[in-house]
């Protein structure tokens, strides 16, 4: 059985250290928001070229932070892509704003920019691009629009840790910019963690206070905060994956080539485009019989996942809040499937996949 995802398999490389490194963890005394969190978001923040990183418990929880910085107006409304992860949408909802959507480029999956403008109102305060699956969003006319409407951009880089628009590194363009390092990322923890980063002094100062309470001296709080920190452990493990992090997104280019190559042309793949270097957390095929394309992989052998199964506006959480029509998101959610790509897998593995889809 060929896995979608192993992480025990995956993270085998990196188990030595990692004992090392809990047991130092554990023998300091000290758990929460000590030197391994410090060390950890002066590496990241290093690695993604941004001035600040603040360690926090989720990638939901940098979202839901970041737009709590900003303080927006209750009933604000904040432009984010139609086909996101229902975490996107959450963020927006829990700080009583106002999620407009708008509907993704077929062949990126990620935010049109074409669309945007036309959703953009006297309401209108930020836009949180979602660089989906690994591959940065079309920025250049992202940004034009941003400057010209004066608005808060927020990127959700929970998919694409080191990817890169035009050489420059995402995470990089926007105001705040929150990341996911659950476990399956290709930068995972062995548990929930997340991070901001962010260019902006005042927005992290204020960033760690909310994250820890709102508190920045013990007891003394400032802010109505959160208690969202990451875990000592959980940053020193990330310390140690970080300096394999390039290998890692690598491993996963390489994987994707093969895929690129190999699968006959009945299946929508990935697009490239030299303004794009992807890094491929996810490797998407679209296919109108994906249901029945899902059930014969597995009896051959060959583990996928869907990313994802329910467009955000078919929810049951979000009746009677996202309401519209969004044709483009549901054929994305109907056909989309995801094949094996992990830092585990196998080029071996890779070719038998590409057999077996080509055999269908």
């Amino acid at each position: 059985m060929i896995e979608y995802e192993n992480l025990k398999k995956a993270n085998s490389l990196f188990m030595e250290d990692f004992y090392k490194s809990s047991q130092k963890v554990i023998d300091s005394g000290w758990y929460i928001l000590g030197n391994e969190v410090q060390n950890f978001e002066k590496e990241f923040a290093e690695y993604n070229g941004n001035k600040f990183c603040i360690g926090v418990a989720s990638g939901l929880d940098g979202l839901t932070l970041s737009l709590n910085a900003l303080n927006l107006k209750p009933g604000s409304e904040v432009i984010v892509p139609s086909n996101t992860y229902i975490a996107t949408i959450i963020s927006i909802l829990q700080n009583n704003l106002i999620p407009i959507l708008v509907e993704p480029d077929p062949f990126t999956y990620n935010i049109d920019p074409g669309k945007i403008s036309a959703k953009i109102s006297s309401k209108t305060k930020a836009i949180i691009v979602v660089h989906l699956y690994g591959k940065s969003c079309d920025m250049d006319p992202i940004m034009e629009i941003v400057q010209k409407h004066n608005l808060y951009l927020i990127e959700d880089c929970a998919q694409a840790h080191g990817a890169k628009y035009k050489g420059k590194t995402i995470g990089t363009f926007g105001h705040l910019n929150a990341f996911s390092f659950y476990p399956t990322k290709n930068l995972g923890a062995l548990g929930d963690a997340g991070a901001i980063v962010t260019d902006d002094e005042e927005l992290n100062h204020k960033i760690k206070k909310l994250r820890n309470y709102g508190s920045d001296k013990k007891y003394y709080n400032e802010l109505i905060g959160y208690n969202s920190r990451l875990d000592e452990i959980q940053a020193a493990f990330l310390s140690i994956k970080l300096k394999k992090l390039n290998e890692i997104n690598l491993h996963k280019k390489k994987l994707a080539a093969v895929y690129h190559k190999s699968i006959n042309s009945s299946y929508q793949k990935p697009l490239l485009n030299e303004n794009f270097e992807d890094v491929f957390h996810i490797y998407n095929i679209l296919h109108s019989e994906r249901d029945r394309l899902k059930d014969y992989l597995l009896s051959h052998g060959v583990k996928t996942e869907i990313h994802y199964p329910v467009a955000p506006h078919r929810q049951i959480a979000m009746k009677g809040i996202l309401d519209g029509n969004y044709p483009i998101s549901d054929k994305i959610h109907a056909q989309t499937l995801s094949l094996p790509i992990s830092f585990s897998t196998t080029l071996e593995e890779v070719e038998k996949v590409s057999d077996v889809l080509n055999s269908f």
